[in-house]
């Protein structure tokens, strides 16, 4: 059986109020492509279709178009499960007809199944969050965790608990459901886990919705299903793969570039080929950047309107950062926003002496974060990246405790 995991899709997601719609309507294209040209049978949307929970009527629509496209009236199926970012109720509304043509869509953490005809495929066994499915005669159980928040889980986790306890409990709370679920896992079946959450040491960027909650939404990864062949999760925009010693756990990632944090590394989508008993053949295929977002650094005004002057005619986002010592007027912001279209921000970076820095700067009235902050920049004229930042965070986190 051939399997496409994607997920994060964000339909009608901006980017500083400017819209993504015609760049997500190209990566639809070219999705309908890849899973036509290579012959998957079932596809998996990991939650966070769209980027609200009341879509735009566009976004609707481009959803639906897509479904209809890559379920070809019914010759493969395409589950969906709902994301922290998704109107479940909203998301499922079209299930009465979408079983026709294949396509399963599921809300909620223990959301059924119907058993039956689904599209050209069957649907063999069905319950709370789980499914067997028959495809050209290959059966796959599949486990469904759609994003798990606390009240979707029935779980109550008071403030006066630690951190570390409220970890625990939920963690251990979605261990418990996945243990459950993963009895349906046979050896004569493809055995896969598809969810919407966050997994400690998935590496966040800033273009999501932080559901942690000072970690006590976080799931250890040994409270995952490791028994099946592979676990399909949606919600980091970043793809990777989270390392355990039993089983492929990955992040497809979100296909846009939906923050300046995500410049450093490709979108991509997986495919994985399977069979029973054995270990999964996973590609990664690699996404178009139709439109990417840069970060120009200039050292005064006037380079700044050259590098707009040299770069109009590009098709990028851009946010220009500028070093200045004074206010950069509403004409000078004019005349580069005429040059170069889609400037998303225009930054002044303000220079300042030694002898300033040393008469005003007060340590005392800066945090730990904008310390750092200052003092990175001040020694390689860049501000640290979201990443960077995190990381040192973490660091002095974790030295804290040990304290």
């Amino acid at each position: 059986m051939k399997i496409l995991h994607t997920a994060d899709w964000h339909l009608g997601k901006n980017l500083e109020n400017a819209s993504r719609l015609e760049e997500q309507e190209k990566f639809i294209e070219d999705f309908v492509d890849i899973v036509e040209k290579n012959c998957i049978d079932l596809v998996i949307i990991a939650g966070d279709i769209y980027d609200h929970s009341n879509p735009k009527a566009q976004a609707e629509k481009l959803f639906y178009k897509a479904l209809k496209e890559i379920s070809k009236g019914g010759e493969r199926i395409v589950l969906v499960i709902a994301g922290n970012h998704d109107n479940p109720e909203r998301l499922v509304a079209a299930s009465p007809l979408a079983y026709e043509q294949g396509i399963i869509l599921l809300p909620y953490p223990k959301s059924c199944a119907e058993i039956g005809n689904c599209g050209r495929h069957k649907i063999i066994d069905a319950g709370q969050g789980y499914l067997e499915v028959e495809i050209h005669k290959e059966r796959a159980v599949i486990i469904t965790l759609p994003y798990p928040s606390e009240k979707r889980l029935q779980e109550i986790i008071y403030e006066e608990i630690g951190e570390e306890e409220r970890q625990k409990t939920y963690s251990s709370k979605v261990g418990e459901i996945f243990k459950i679920l993963s009895s349906k896992y046979r050896e004569d079946t493809i055995n896969i886990a598809v969810s919407h959450l966050f997994v400690m040491g998935g590496e966040e960027t800033s273009s999501e919705r932080n559901i942690q909650l000072g970690g006590s939404l976080a799931v250890n990864v040994y409270d995952l299903p490791l028994d099946a062949q592979y676990i399909a999760l949606g919600h980091l925009h970043r793809p990777q793969e989270i390392k355990n010693s039993k089983t492929k756990v990955v992040y497809a990632g979100s296909p846009l570039q939906y923050s300046k944090s995500e410049i450093g590394y490709s979108k991509c989508l997986y495919i994985i080929d399977i069979n029973p008993g054995k270990e999964p053949k996973i590609d990664k295929v690699l996404l178009q950047n139709y439109k990417p977002i840069e970060v120009w650094r200039c050292e005064n005004i006037e380079e700044a309107i050259k590098t707009c002057k040299e770069n109009g005619e590009r098709d990028v986002w851009v946010y220009l950062e500028i070093k200045t010592d004074e206010y950069i007027t509403q004409e000078h912001i004019k005349i580069m926003k005429e040059l170069k279209k889609d400037i998303l921000e225009i930054k002044p970076i303000i220079k300042e002496s030694e002898a300033q820095l040393n008469e005003f700067y007060d340590i005392e009235e800066k945090s730990i974060e904008e310390l750092f902050g200052d003092f990175y920049f001040h020694q390689r004229k860049v501000h640290p990246t979201d990443e960077l930042m995190d990381l040192f965070l973490k660091v002095v986190h974790e030295e804290d405790e040990e304290d």
